[in-house]
């Protein structure tokens, strides 16, 4: 039996994303993925600006950057009005537009660089074991069964998580109540912008260029097919029937790579842990595919565990935070199912009321407040979570750090990101002897202390003097010259 410090259990983004930062604090972590080989195909295409934070904290984002198209909007149930990313404080008020098999790769190479172990061809059969004396799985191979023993375990295996079952957690929600084609095609003779999306009384088509010489996406929601079940076999000459009727074009789709259907299926884990057992992405929510949110939320789910889980196993921290995951999490996830099912509602409706109401959506997304309103939930960006007794609740707490350029005394400089590279806690000191205080749980040891100043901004008499940032770049306090505490200045 291998022994390792904890199991990840599926090697998507979510599942290597988690092993990277449990590896980054220093665990023993095994990733455990059923496939052979990376799959090609990519349902989501978009990493949002937030994600692209939370790699620009670990100094990876060049990476995604270099490969991946930004586009400064998004979309709401496909409404004309686009969403706008411009007002939020960031880097990257865009969303990234790069295949899912590109984003899982650029991350494996992350996590083999920190010395990740990833296996391939091992499906996990069984999971035995508890919190207190530890967890064995069992794992089949071509060659065999390999047994792994674990302090914890991550399920990051999606719909039919056989952590989730082995921890008996429900898996509350809705079954689909629609069917959508999608397919990776040639396309030829389709008129409009290269981004495309087409409501009417026949349908809806979405049509998004992927690759060179015609190559795009073609989503279709024909209202005469959408009882047919996920999972009966999608033709090319089906979709691109559609594609005409809704169109009222006579475009010819050819060279399929991908044909497939999914569905509005909802559903929510009743707790995202049970013990050493833990949730995160589609294993914990599954949900409509609208706004490309799914892979984004998982990829927070394992930001916000690998750290604290690391933290409680390498001693610095108490069990309860554990807690703080479910607490933090779950609500995001219901505000996910809440938001597709919305979004659902919207797209998939064309007699006259439906297609009223994506006029009247349309129109009330011009106003900027409620615009930023549904750009900040899709994004992340406007995420806060709630202090409590773990964090505590100065002002500030739980909100977002957005990036700032700081300077030393030496007159070098660098970034509150670039100090956030190491995964541990940062305490900033802005003015000389100012201090936050840490939470009596928080042990020093994981926390690094910095004196430096915020380059360009003016000193004024309620300036931040000193803060405290989490290892996944949100607020625990701020004080100001006078020690009282403040808001958070990122």
């Amino acid at each position: 039996m291998k022994k390792v410090d904890v199991v990840v259990v599926g090697g998507g983004p979510v599942g290597l994303w988690t092993a990277c930062e449990l590896k980054l604090a220093g665990l023993d972590v095994a990733v455990l993925e059923r496939r052979i080989a990376r799959t090609d195909q990519s349902r989501a295409l978009t990493i949002h600006g937030r994600t692209v934070e939370l790699f620009a904290m670990r100094g990876i984002a060049d990476r995604f950057l270099a490969e991946g198209k930004p586009i400064p909007t998004g979309h709401y149930a496909a409404l004309d009005t686009r969403l706008d990313f411009s007002s939020f404080d960031t880097q990257f008020p865009f969303t990234l537009f790069l295949a899912q098999s590109r984003t899982e790769a650029l991350i494996e190479d992350h996590a083999r660089e920190l010395g990740v172990e990833f296996l391939r061809g091992h499906m996990v059969e069984s999971i035995t074991g508890d919190a207190a004396e530890g967890y064995q799985l069992s794992a089949r191979q071509e060659c065999g069964v390999s047994v792994f023993g674990a302090r914890a375990v991550v399920g990051a295996d999606a719909r039919h998580s056989i952590v989730r079952r082995t921890a008996g957690i429900a898996f509350e929600g809705s079954d689909a109540t629609v069917s959508i084609m999608m397919g990776d095609v040639r396309l030829k003779g389709a008129n409009g912008p290269p981004v495309r999306t087409v409501s009417n009384e026949r349908g809806g088509v979405t049509i998004v260029p992927v690759g060179p010489g015609g190559v795009a996406r073609v989503i279709v929601i024909d209202p005469r097919r959408m009882r047919i079940p996920v999972g009966e076999p999608l033709s090319l000459e089906e979709l691109a029937s559609s594609t005409r009727q809704v169109l009222g074009e006579d475009v010819q789709l050819s060279d399929p790579t991908w044909l497939s259907r999914f569905g509005d299926e909802t559903r929510l884990a009743a707790r995202y842990r049970e013990g050493n057992l833990f949730l995160a992405g589609d294993a914990a929510h599954l949900h409509l595919p609208a706004g490309g949110q799914g892979m984004n939320v998982g990829l927070q789910d394992a930001m916000n565990l690998g750290w604290k889980l690391a933290a409680v196993l390498n001693g610095v921290a108490p069990d309860a935070l554990l807690d703080s995951y479910q607490k933090e999490r779950r609500p995001v996830g219901a505000q996910l199912a809440r938001n597709t099912l919305a979004q659902g509602a919207v797209m998939t409706g064309f007699d006259l009321a439906h297609l009223a109401l994506r006029a009247e959506m349309s129109e009330l997304l011009e106003l900027p407040e409620v615009n930023r309103r549904l750009a900040g939930v899709l994004s992340g960006f406007d995420l806060r979570y709630l202090g409590g007794d773990l964090f505590g609740d100065a002002l500030g707490v739980g909100e977002r750090v957005a990036d700032r350029a700081l300077r030393f005394a030496d007159g070098t400089y660098t970034s509150i990101y670039r100090l956030l590279s190491r995964g541990k806690w940062l305490h900033l000191s802005c003015q000389s002897g100012m201090r936050m205080p840490l939470p009596e749980w928080l042990h020093p040891q994981a926390v690094d202390f910095v004196s430096a100043s915020f380059a360009g901004l003016e000193v004024r008499d309620d300036s931040v003097a000193a803060c405290l940032i989490r290892p996944d770049g949100y607020n625990a306090g701020h004080t100001i010259a006078s020690g009282v505490a403040a808001t958070n200045p990122a």
